[in-house]
């Protein structure tokens, strides 16, 4: 008996090891890794919700939570101060908080396949933010705020309910994808002198032989 515990503390230490070592935690052990841990993959589970102790993990830098069953987001998100990643993809969330806002570092946001029906202004305060998959939810537009994510590269869009965008989407120059595939936009004020400019930048790039890579080219807008 003694025996068998004394292989289960080992056991439960060991992994806990392993776990500091590679930044990767699991449901039972990760609150207790606190600062350790840099990623959390909990993909193809059954989580209904995030505990509001996950703002311990002040130095989690991806959290991945695709394919779940969450509903929200607990208001202490804006805590996770070095978060990068953050992949929902898969889920029943309905609405985002405002402190969203507060992941100053946040570079992919990907919630695609749930039912969101609006973003948060405060998303305008991701100025790291490069990539934003929001397809398959039920947007009908973006809030204006969404102009100040300047480093915004790919915006995917696909399967909502959008009929137009805020013309602050023009101020997104570092812009190279934004795929509207399957909603109900039509013309948007500004959006020509937009392409225009953004098609100017890319050419002068490749005249410059700054362009380099296979994607160069095929960048652009995918209505």
């Amino acid at each position: 008996m003694g025996c068998c515990a004394s292989q289960n503390v080992d056991s439960k230490a060991s992994r806990i090891a392993r776990w500091r070592s590679t930044g990767i935690a699991f449901p039972d052990e990760v609150l207790d890794l606190d600062k350790a841990v840099r990623t959390l993959d909990l993909t193809h589970n059954k989580l209904v919700d995030i505990p509001m102790e996950i703002s311990k993990l002040i130095n989690l830098q991806r959290l991945v939570l695709a394919d779940n069953l969450i509903e929200r987001l607990p208001m202490n998100l804006g805590k996770l101060q070095s978060l990068k990643v953050m992949t929902l993809d898969g889920n029943r969330i309905a609405s985002l908080p405002d402190e969203l806002g507060q992941l100053v570092r946040l570079e992919r946001l990907s919630i695609s396949e749930n039912i969101l029906t609006c973003l948060p202004e405060t998303i305008g305060s991701l100025r790291n933010l490069s990539l934003l998959n929001v397809s398959n939810n039920k947007l009908k537009t973006f809030p204006e705020s969404i102009g100040s994510c300047f480093s915004l590269e790919e915006l995917q869009a696909n399967d909502n309910l959008i009929e137009d965008l805020p013309v602050s989407v023009c101020n997104l120059i570092h812009l190279k994808s934004l795929s509207l595939n399957n909603n109900r936009v039509g013309q948007m004020e500004g959006f020509q002198e937009f392409e225009s400019r953004r098609k100017r930048k890319f050419d002068k790039q490749i005249d410059s032989n700054i362009m380099i890579g296979s994607k160069g080219l095929d960048e652009g807008v995918d209505l």
